[in-house]
């Protein structure tokens, strides 16, 4: 079988193509100029055999309201088994435009106004807007940074702040965005065991299951009966794939009743129908795209050692947080002792860089910045090499 050609090299210009990328820089008054390197997607062309399957698709012409067949869940199915060991049913099964949004219906199915929901800072900033959003109270369980360089969990605040503040939803994030933790077994059934102890639902967000490069992946409600019966797992191929644009995550709820109110939640939206290619690509993506995302995970392996190196011999007052998944990488800007405002001043206008300020996900991210690696070589030589050229400048 001949082999997929993919240049994950190719630099591809993305301006005046709706991209968020630059939309968003324009719209936010930052120059036109910058390298975007913060929105989670990635900066390389999709499987040939995804876009095969859309332009097939395409050519059939019609576009009216669709559904799924057996093989959709079917290439899921097989793609859960085998990358994540998780068998899962097709019952289960919600499809959502994506997982914002299921985080949001969970918060709005499980809990009511008022209530805490716990999620575990820095974290993914949405998780902060849905609950704010609609009117429930954040209960932060802040994750540490110890002596060896990694992210830990405070499992006593966690189980303390669980029963002071009666909180009924934990939003999980695994692995986690941005620090790039892989959680362990131990550390799962850990946070586990309190949830069930203290009866707290959990929604765990898996959507960067698929980048792993210290470790391995757990889904959550595969650990235990008990966890699975009380976990809402959110799952997408948008960033395995690079497919965010075409809004398709899947959703999988092995308990009945949590199902339901769930199905009825998203019903209460207005949703209904997901797009119809965004289907299709998802099928594709996960029944033919193995050999894709094996020569991209090559890729972004050797993306994470040149930032790495170039940090530590060009940039010491930076430190790399080692990223053992997702392909948001963590810096630590706090040794050059600048203010947010000079930090800001130092990456938009003197190197030229978009990142994302680690303020953006809790106070306790402030003084990092978190980096998209998921781009061209030359993309990443430039942009570091600029921030390079702006520090020694200070």
């Amino acid at each position: 079988m001949c082999k997929e050609k993919i240049d994950f090299n190719e630099v591809i210009d993305r301006k005046n193509t709706n991209s968020i990328k630059y939309d968003f820089a324009v719209r936010r008054g930052k120059p036109e100029n910058l390298l975007p390197l913060w929105v989670a997607d990635m900066d390389f062309k999709v499987s040939e055999k995804v876009l095969n399957a859309l332009h097939e698709r395409v050519g059939h012409g019609i576009f009216g309201y669709s559904e799924v067949q057996d093989d959709y869940f079917e290439a899921i199915r097989d793609w859960m088994e085998k990358k994540h060991h998780w068998n899962v049913e097709s019952r289960w099964l919600v499809k959502t435009p994506g997982v914002v949004f299921a985080l949001a219906m969970a918060v709005q199915a499980f809990t009511d106004p008022g209530d805490g929901v716990m999620i575990q800072q820095p974290v993914y900033y949405p998780f902060s807007e849905v609950i704010e959003d609609n009117d429930r109270v954040i209960v932060d369980n802040t994750l540490y940074l110890g002596g060896d360089g990694r992210y830990h969990i405070d499992f006593e605040d966690f189980e303390r702040k669980a029963e002071t503040f009666h909180v009924k939803l934990f939003l999980l994030c695994n692995p986690h965005n941005p620090v790039g933790r892989v959680w362990s077994r131990e550390e799962l059934e850990k946070l586990g065991e309190i949830c069930i102890r203290r009866d707290i639902l959990v929604v765990s967000d898996e959507i960067h299951q698929d980048f792993v490069f210290k470790g391995k992946h757990l889904v959550f409600a595969s650990l235990s009966e008990e966890l699975k019966n009380r976990t809402i797992t959110c799952t997408s191929p948008s960033k395995t794939f690079n497919l965010a644009g075409l809004q398709i995550s899947n959703i999988l709820i092995a308990n009945q009743k949590l199902r339901r109110r769930f199905r009825r939640q998203v019903a209460a939206a207005g949703y209904s129908q997901l797009n119809t290619l965004g289907l299709t690509a998802c099928e594709a993506a996960y029944r033919h795209g193995e050999e894709w995302h094996d020569q991209l995970m090559v890729y972004l392996r050797a993306n994470i050692s040149y930032v790495r190196e170039f940090i530590k011999e060009k940039i010491p007052g930076v430190k790399l947080i080692e990223p053992e998944g997702t392909y948001l990488v963590w810096l630590d800007f706090r040794e050059l002792g600048l203010t947010e405002e000079e930090r800001e001043d130092l990456i938009i206008k003197k190197a030229g860089l978009w990142l994302d300020s680690g303020a953006m996900f809790g106070t306790v991210g402030e003084g990092f910045e978190r980096i998209n690696i998921a781009c061209p070589r030359s993309i990443l030589e430039q942009a570091l090499g600029n921030l390079e050229k702006a520090i020694n400048a200070l």
